[in-house]
């Protein structure tokens, strides 16, 4: 608790000199040395001629490109006061959640402002990416990307500890009935005991497919909105060969009896911890994802504090309020990640581990989003059944009479071969006759008729093989050499007549039998 109080205090004794001392610097464009300046200043105790005194231990802070990250800060709106007021006016709440990698949580005191402690490696990388992060948030400040507004590095007592800070992607004033941390990945990815036990566990891939089976149902302009959203940011992290990451989603569940009363908390919440109303632009999850004027106008009927979160629906008809993020970006794909890939794929199934090279854990990644997770709510139609039940109910109707009529016509016409014993020649050339042109077929006006009453039906539902069997056995009995076979298929509202005769029916032509099945 002792380290933990102090940290929260140098870094925000740390903020307020170096942001107030670049106040006096003039405005100009980020060049590319920008990205590499790292300024230190030693704050003893007993402070100096430039530090003020404090009763932590003696610390050095370090600000990495303060220029560039002061670049990021203007570029979503925030003004060097807001920033300063945010961080240092009240102490820091620390959340009790922290992750896998053991990191520290911060959060300021307006719900404005993540503060992380990272390591060295996520904060050097983090230095490697920010020319490619700044050429990216220039042509879209709309992401679900972390938003960085700086890195520190605070130095006591022989120790190193570096911190981000970066935009709150889920918002203490709403109560997040359930948040997930998704991956695309299934191995493992399971919430622990120890997790469950906690007041707001944070669940995995398999949990929410276990929970939300049928996924969480989107309009489909906010549908579309949100999946180019997030295909864009996967093909910008997988240029920068970063994998790993995961995408946080906290669902508030828009309920009447606990919306009164969080209306009203959250209402005073937003009193007191946002004086001046919304410091950051594109920081809400609606914001990030679609254009301006569009921030949820949608949703403000539905409740009078949406905190910009994007509105959804359960499989249960539930209404929701989505608040989410993309996370654990510094993550590269190098030698200790393939070695821990390669052994995992060894012992496991290499596809379904979370660790993977970069442009496969995107495609996993987006296919997982918008298959199981994100669905679009189909536009309402009247519903086809009834005509569909009416059709195959004319259809069977009529098609008894085609069945009676065909199968007559074929009795007078196997009466006429029996008796005169002649070949069926002249229908033998229209079968072929009809093979070249699918689109004629014989001039039977009540197959046309039936064709008409429906549009699709299985060739399942009638079946009316029973009714010529009697008739082919005999008239094949009194042919010789192979049959002719035709079939007329009932598809897509069209009649086909195909025809397929062997080198043998074409030699020895003295009989055909067309089956018809409907």
């Amino acid at each position: 608790q002792t380290a933990s109080s102090a940290i929260k205090g140098a870094i925000q004794l740390g903020i307020g000199y170096t942001v107030g001392n670049l106040t006096s610097k003039p405005d100009r464009d980020v060049l590319m040395q920008d990205f590499y300046v790292v300024e230190s200043v030693f704050l003893p105790s007993e402070g100096s001629n430039l530090t003020p005194a404090h009763h932590y231990p003696d610390f050095r802070f370090k600000t990495y490109a303060p220029l560039a990250f002061r670049y990021f800060r203007e570029l979503f709106g925030i003004k060097p006061d807001d920033y300063l007021y945010s961080i240092c006016s009240d102490p820091l709440i620390e959340l009790s959640n922290p992750g896998a990698s053991g990191s520290l949580f911060f959060v300021t005191s307006d719900d404005e402002f993540i503060i992380k402690t990272v390591q060295h490696k996520e904060a050097e990388f983090l230095q490697k990416l920010l020319p490619g992060y700044y050429m990216n948030l220039n042509q879209n400040p709309r992401t679900l990307l972390p938003k960085f507004y700086g890195l520190y590095c605070v130095q006591s007592g022989g120790i190193n500890i570096r911190v981000i800070v970066m935009n709150n992607v889920l918002p203490r004033a709403l109560k997040m009935h359930f948040t997930y941390d998704l991956k695309g990945s299934t191995y493992k990815r399971r919430a622990s005991r120890k997790e469950r036990e906690k007041s707001n566990p944070t669940f995995k891939d398999l949990d929410f497919l276990q929970d939300m089976h049928e996924g969480l149902y989107f309009d489909s302009e906010t549908h579309s909105a949100l999946m180019k959203t997030l295909q864009r940011d996967c093909r910008v992290l997988e240029s920068f060969k970063i994998m790993d990451y995961s995408l946080l989603l906290g669902i508030h569940i828009l309920n009447s009896k606990a919306k009164e009363k969080e209306g009203e908390n959250s209402q005073s919440a937003s009193e007191t911890k946002r004086p001046g109303g919304q410091k950051v632009l594109y920081s809400t999850a609606m914001e990030s994802i679609q254009g301006p004027g569009k921030s949820g106008d949608s949703v403000t009927t539905e409740t009078t504090n949406t905190m910009g979160g994007i509105p959804a629906k359960s499989h249960k008809g539930e209404k929701l309020l989505l608040f989410m993020g993309i996370i654990d970006i510094l993550q590269s794909y190098r030698l200790m990640k393939k070695l821990e890939h390669s052994w995992k794929a060894l012992v496991y199934d290499g596809d379904t581990v979370s660790v993977h090279r970069p442009s496969f854990y995107a495609d996993r990644f987006l296919k997982f989003m918008s298959t199981k997770v994100f669905k679009k709510v189909q536009a309402l139609k009247p519903s086809p059944s009834k005509k569909r039940c009416n059709s195959i109910t004319a259809l069977k109707a009529t098609s008894q009479e085609i069945v009676s009529t065909v199968s007559q016509d074929w009795k007078n016409e196997k009466c006429g071969i029996l008796a005169e014993g002649q070949s069926c020649t002249s229908l033998d050339e229209e079968v072929l006759s009809s093979c070249h042109r699918p689109d004629l077929v014989p001039s039977t006006p009540s197959l046309f008729e039936a064709a008409s009453l429906a549009t699709t039906i299985s060739s399942s539902s009638l079946n009316v093989d029973e009714h010529c069997q009697c008739d082919q056995s005999m008239l094949c009995s009194s042919s010789k050499g192979l049959p002719s076979s035709s079939t007329f298929t009932l598809e897509d509202s069209a009649i086909y007549l195909t025809s397929e005769q062997s080198t043998l029916e074409m030699e020895n032509d003295n009989a055909s039998v067309l089956d018809v099945y409907l």
